[in-house]
């Protein structure tokens, strides 16, 4: 019924003539965050320019290494044993992106673990704009109560099924894309589209296969416990408005995330930040996707003038930390 009545209003809406052409949703699922990470599951849903589906596409694939945490993504080692490796799903996936816009919840980590893979079968991906549905949403004013897919597809009546399995992510992407792309028409909103660069700077770490297939983690409804190691450099102060983030810098999280905070704290523990459980006034950054809640951590951020920046934001920070000078 929801697609009915948005294909019926999509038909009547004078269309801005500066939208693209067309839209490729993307969602994927990988080992970590970090460089060094690998895609172990996407999938690509093709859109019209009103946002209508066009046809959709979804493949696992073997990433050479522990699939890391299992119990997000329910991916084992078995289950990708006999996939293909991504150098043998590549020109499949780029006929999929080829002259569309990316589109993906967190934009900015599904583009650079894509480019990532293309640079490592030394390719390029046919991509050459993204957009976010999470700026997106910002830029329609949508009441959500968080950044979180589901409650995206909750705000338009969208059901999920399978919560981080990349096919059913992708489209519940897709049908939540679609009201907010005829939304945006509507009102003549300028869409948040980004420019999309390859990236080179991947690296390959050893990454040894876990026996049983859990990445070294029972199968259990409960995440194994976490201990970080201290952060080896001394903190350089506070994240200043237009500068890299220093190693040793110390962060902090407050409310949802659309990437699981695990993975978020695990890749900003690799880059050599501190990953701090409260917030003081040696704190150096605040991420946040809802700066104007009334958490303890936000509240406190606006007593200490500390930075707050939201998620997408300290992804592409994540890209160029520089390192310590202790």
């Amino acid at each position: 019924m929801l697609e009915d009545r948005t294909t019926a209003a999509s038909s009547r809406t004078a269309w801005p003539a500066a939208y693209p052409v067309g839209y490729a949703v993307v969602d994927v699922e990988t080992t970590g965050l970090a460089r060094d990470d690998r895609i172990i599951s996407a999938a690509v849903y093709r859109l019209d320019a009103r946002g209508e589906v066009e046809d959709h596409w979804y493949t696992t694939v073997n990433p050479e290494r522990d699939p890391g945490p299992v119990w997000i993504h329910g991916l084992t080692s078995e289950m990708l044993e006999g996939a293909p490796l991504f150098e043998d799903i590549a020109e499949e996936f780029a006929s999929r992106l080829q002259g569309r816009v990316l589109v993906a919840h967190n934009a900015v980590f599904d583009w650079q673990m894509i480019a990532r893979e293309y640079a490592r079968v030394k390719r390029e991906a046919p991509v050459r704009q993204r957009l976010c549905t999470i700026a997106l949403s910002k830029e329609l004013g949508l009441p959500l109560p968080n950044h979180k897919l589901e409650s995206l597809a909750a705000h338009f009546g969208v059901v999920q099924q399978r919560a981080h399995h990349a096919l059913d992510d992708a489209r519940v992407l897709a049908e939540a894309f679609r009201p907010s792309l005829r939304a945006a028409a509507e009102r003549d909103v300028r869409l948040p589209l980004l420019e999309c660069r390859p990236l080179t700077e991947w690296t390959d770490r050893p990454v040894p296969r876990q026996s049983g297939g859990y990445g070294g983690y029972r199968p259990t409804s409960w995440r194994p416990a976490r201990k970080r190691p201290a952060c080896p450099y001394p903190n350089p102060g506070r994240y200043e408005d237009g500068k890299p983030l220093k190693q040793g810098m110390r962060i902090a999280f407050s409310g949802d995330t659309s990437v699981e905070r695990d993975l978020l704290e695990d890749r900003a523990t690799e880059a050599g930040l501190h990953v701090a459980t409260s917030l003081s006034r040696l704190t150096s950054l605040l991420v946040t996707n809802d700066p104007d809640s009334g958490t303890s951590k936000v509240v406190k951020a606006r007593q200490f003038g500390t930075p707050v920046v939201d998620e997408a934001a300290f992804g592409q920070l994540l890209r160029d930390v520089e390192p310590s000078d202790g």
